[in-house]
């Protein structure tokens, strides 16, 4: 270990309270590593056949599937075994969008910005009304429509939803906040929050959902509801549910709004608006089964080819767009991760698995499923025999960016392992270690049964103000040279991993996570 390398793990010793002395870091291979994933990258290649080829890909949609056997095809084109779809448990209908057209045409003729809620049914053919404005505080106040309502198209009073902002869009990471994180010291989990019916949010979703039941029993034409969003961009959400035994409900379009806006300001003002739209929507019932993709690369080492390093992304994405940045990019760089292991021939001494999961965007089904088949339940934390067998699990998931460092999870032991793996990749931002944890995305699977589950710190870029969940959301929206560099650190990062001669170090076994009590 050079002086430099030595230095940097003692400084993090002091921080996390452990020492990295004995870390190793084979130079040689890093340098292989940056040749292949920075100067012979695919990544590109592969985020285009995940998102401009594949499309939308929404949990239990034909275009989901068109994604999982292409990803299943290419990791076997490289080398990969035991590469398939495996199923983890039910998850319900699938649903896509074949057609979808809307514009008002009195007073005038505008084609509207609009998508379909998830799982709404379609128009059922085109439907030509009288846009009413539905006003109605308490389910009483909704007795004034009944029987008038039927054929209409209706829209809610509602404040603009964004506000204009003079802030850009993308942005990365700053140094002060990159150093804020480093110097954050461990912070318990909190307790699990019941829900709270008398809170306004809980009432006024209430509120909506039966008002939506009454808009269908009054079988209204089509409901118009305001999308979250600027300048054009509608953040995408779902109006039903996926579970075969959903009660039926009206066709539902989330309208930016810009035009939502006008449409409402012109029916309060009392002129005539009348809209024309023919949406299709079709529901899948044949196979109500959840997928993921799993592939391998085998482990060598007699005595060590049975523990395992997993890798992961969501593969699945909401509807408005392709899901570039949410999740096509992790997964476009999971994969290039096991391209570039197996380009420059490794041989690894533990076995090195890939995941992409389905349905994260509903509940992280597809991990914690995948994790309940194999590791163990988090309810009871009765463990399985693989549990013990996973060193570590890696994911992607908060867009293009590039990385900056990890997130510990509250790992601390991990800390200036972490530390000596990164020290090669300053050059290209990436070395901040902070013990912080991060939620909302797969790793959490992992380490609520105990597995050092880990995600890396990401460059935001737009991320958040335009692309996730998005109509947005698309190819152009991914930074070729910062995926490059993440399949590159993330490449090292299992190779390290795999050689190791002693597993991840983990944290205390976490204490079962009964159902949350509800008020």
């Amino acid at each position: 270990m050079n002086i430099k390398l030595l230095y940097s793990c003692l400084l993090v010793a002091g921080a996390i309270g452990t020492s990295c002395a004995q870390e190793t870091v084979d130079t040689a291979m890093v340098r292989k590593i940056r040749e292949e994933g920075l100067n012979h990258s695919k990544v590109m290649e592969t985020a285009f056949y995940l998102t401009d080829v594949s499309g939308p890909r929404i949990s239990g949609s034909p275009e989901l599937k068109h994604a999982q056997d292409w990803a299943v095809n290419q990791l076997k084109s490289w080398g990969l075994v035991n590469a398939q779809r495996e199923p983890w448990g039910k998850f319900g209908k699938g649903w896509e969008v074949q057609k979808n057209y809307a514009a008002i045409t009195t007073p005038y003729y505008h084609a509207i910005v609009a998508i379909p809620k998830a799982w709404t049914p379609g128009t059922n053919g085109p439907v030509h009304g009288d846009i009413v404005l539905i006003k109605a505080d308490t389910i009483t106040d909704l007795d004034k429509y009944k029987g008038t309502l039927q054929g209409k198209i209706v829209i809610f009073d509602a404040k603009a939803g964004t506000e204009r902002t003079f802030k850009p869009d993308a942005t990365r990471v700053t140094d002060d906040e990159l150093d804020a994180m480093a110097k954050a010291t461990s912070q318990p989990a909190g307790p699990r929050r019941a829900i709270d019916r008398n809170s306004p949010a809980f009432r006024a979703r209430a509120l909506r959902t039966a008002i939506n039941a009454f808009l269908q029993t009054e079988n209204v034409a089509l409901i118009l509801s305001q999308a979250r969003g600027s300048d054009g961009t509608v953040f995408t959400t779902n109006g039903a549910s996926y579970a075969d035994t959903a009660k039926a409900v009206s066709p539902e379009l989330e309208t930016s709004g810009e035009d939502y806006q006008r449409i409402l300001r012109l029916v309060k003002a009392g002129i005539k608006v009348t809209m024309e739209a023919d949406i299709k929507t079709q529901f899948f019932t044949d196979d109500l089964q959840g997928y993921d993709v799993v592939a391998e690369i085998p482990g060598t080492d007699k005595k060590l080819k049975d523990q395992v390093v997993m890798v992961g992304g969501h593969l699945d994405s909401w509807h408005g767009a392709t899901g570039a940045t949410d999740n096509g990019a992790g997964s476009a760089v999971m994969m290039e991760t096991m391209r570039i292991l197996k380009a420059v021939n490794f041989k690894p001494r533990r076995t090195i698995r890939i995941a992409l999961w389905s349905s994260e965007e509903q509940g992280l089904f597809g991990s914690r499923g995948y994790v309940l088949n194999h590791f163990g339940d988090l309810k009871t934390m009765e463990l399985k025999p693989e549990q013990a067998k996973v060193s570590a699990y890696y994911n992607l998931d908060n867009g293009t960016g590039k990385i900056r460092g990890i997130y510990l999870q509250g790992d601390s032991l991990a800390g200036p392992i972490f530390k000596a793996w990164l020290e090669p990749f300053k050059d290209l931002g990436a070395s901040t270690i902070t013990i912080r944890n991060t939620g909302s995305t797969d790793h959490v699977s992992f380490d609520a049964v105990g597995i050092p589950g880990f995600q890396f710190i990401q460059d935001g870029l737009d991320y958040g103000a335009r692309t996730h969940h998005s109509n947005q959301d698309t190819y152009d929206k991914l930074s070729e040279d910062d995926l490059k560099q993440a399949a590159t650190i993330v490449a090292s990062f299992v190779y390290n991993t795999s050689q190791r001669d002693e597993m991840i170090p983990r944290k205390e076994l976490p204490k079962p996570q009964p159902a949350v009590a509800r008020n």
